[in-house]
């Protein structure tokens, strides 16, 4: 084992970065200059401390590891806690690679208030990598909600005409979901006596009370995801939100409300989940079916690409609460896939926005004539998102609907038809964009990539690509936490599917 505080260098080096960017004084261009490269090196650092925590996981064990407890309020009891174990791993990975994607993105993009811009990234950061290692629920709730700051400044800064409208309706919804949340772990912390997440995952308090504070944390976690009906704050943040932030939006802030529900509700609370999974099924076949035939009218190629991580995310919620092995792990999977490629469709619709300054699809067509490289790519990305096996979006709705089978065939049925709609809205995007008439002489003079943009967009292609070939590489450090995780809920009264019982 290390003998240093990994998690925490990686969780607080790009506060220290954002510190020291704030810090410096200087010409307006010569501090714009410097705060790039300074934010690029930091989140750099912290990707390599993630990949080195890659290395040194061991992913024989389901326990948590790199663990570091020391106290923190001591008259209360709470500690500073962290850990991480395959279910939060391979977010914390995400976080750090996402990161400097955004910062390189950004690089051009953003051109008043860089400084400001790249501190407000390297916050984001800190927050994000904190929410997945936190072992203590005041800290984790800390971690969670601080997330809400700096992006609420990127939207209202730095993002489109109703900027202000959408970063206000952002930072109130899920703000709202979270004074419940909060309530919930102060009376947790009354009942029990103490905020460490490991004892309460291990000791669940009695059933009755269980359902009133599965109801506190989904009202968060269901904001945060988001889930139908509380979705509507999503397609107008990403809207708005520059390039960078809805990259970060889709690719980790929507993956918190999952983690939620894997961390709290369902080791916390696993009565109230097994009482509660009709009404996730109900909300996640309707999030499936309903957003998928309103991105099929969309003519806004962001809206478009935001009512898809809707879907998406219902696919999540549906994996998890199946309560079975091939339902969690696609869960798991699903989101670290579609955090990779909706971050880099919206990476694509930033591609053509630069040179356009339009996201209506109706503006595009033909560009596959002047924009080849950009078709490939954009291409890779699309038939992620529809599933094409070979792809890393196959393996997390496969293993999903295998799950959703073990339950129910009238469920997974249902959810399948998200599949052919996803098909269908993301194939009319793609034929309307890359193949549509050749109208528009603006569209038609738009030089491809240039080498950041290319370099970016292979970044991204290159893992969603070799995770559809060889998801092994997960899913062998994410199964035995997970496994662990169903046999504890199991435990508390969720009976195995039948098809994974043993014969008598």
């Amino acid at each position: 084992m290390i003998d240093f505080p990994l998690l925490s260098l990686m969780t607080f080096l790009p506060l220290a970065g954002a510190l020291l960017l704030l810090a410096v004084r200087g010409n307006e261009e010569a501090v714009a200059r410097n705060a790039r490269y300074t934010a690029l090196y930091a989140s750099l650092l912290t990707l390599a401390l993630a990949v080195f925590m890659l290395v040194k996981f061991d992913s024989s064990s389901a326990d948590f590891q790199f663990v570091e407890n020391s106290a923190w309020l001591r008259p209360l009891g709470i500690n500073y806690h962290l850990g991480v174990d395959g279910i939060s791993l391979f977010f914390v990975l995400l976080s750090a690679f996402l990161t400097p994607v955004c910062i390189l993105s950004a690089w051009t993009a953003i051109g008043t208030r860089v400084r400001e811009f790249m501190a407000a990234f390297l916050i984001l950061e800190t927050f994000m990598i904190g929410t997945f290692c936190a072992l203590d629920s005041v800290l984790f709730y800390v971690f969670f909600e601080g997330v809400l700051l700096p992006m609420f400044l990127i939207i209202g800064i730095w993002g489109g005409k109703r900027r202000v409208y959408s970063a206000y309706k952002f930072f109130l919804y899920t703000l709202a979901g979270s004074v419940l949340m909060l309530l919930a772990l102060l009376f947790l912390y009354a009942q029990t006596g103490t905020t460490d997440i490991p004892t309460l995952m291990a000791h669940p308090v009695a059933e009755n009370i269980q359902i009133w504070l599965w109801l506190a944390f989904f009202a968060s976690f269901a904001v945060k995801m988001p889930m139908w009906p509380v979705h509507t704050w999503l397609p107008d943040a990403h809207v708005e939100a520059p390039t960078a932030g809805s990259v970060i939006l889709a690719g980790v802030l929507l993956k918190m409300g999952g983690y939620g529900f894997l961390r709290f509700s369902l080791p916390m609370f696993p009565d109230a989940s097994l009482y509660f999974q009709p009404l996730m099924y109900g909300l996640s076949i309707i999030a499936i079916i309903y957003t998928s035939l309103v991105a099929l009218v969309q003519t806004d190629m962001k809206k478009l690409i935001a009512y898809s991580s809707v879907a998406h995310m219902g696919f999540v919620t549906l994996g998890i609460f199946t309560i079975t092995t091939q339902g969690i792990e696609g869960s798991i999977f699903q989101m670290l896939s579609h955090g990779l490629i909706s971050g880099a469709l919206f990476l694509c619709v930033g591609v053509v926005y630069d040179r356009l300054h339009t996201r209506e699809i109706a503006r595009y067509g033909g560009i596959v004539e002047n924009m080849p490289r950009y078709a490939t790519l954009f291409m890779i990305f699309m038939l992620g998102s529809v599933g094409l096996p070979g792809t890393s979006g196959f393996v997390g709705e496969f293993l999903t609907l295998l799950g959703a089978f073990q339950v129910n065939t009238g469920i997974a049925a249902l959810a399948a038809t998200g599949v052919v709609l996803g098909a269908a809205y993301m194939l009319l995007l793609y034929r309307r964009v890359i193949f549509g008439p050749r109208e528009n002489a603006d569209a038609l003079a738009m030089p491809d990539l240039n080498g950041r943009e290319l370099f970016l967009l292979v970044l991204l292609a290159a893992p969603v690509l070799y995770l559809g070939v060889f998801p092994s590489s997960v899913m062998s450090r994410i199964s035995p936490a997970a496994e662990r995780l169903l046999n504890h809920v199991r435990e508390h009264g969720a009976p195995a599917p039948a098809s994974e019982r043993a014969a008598p």
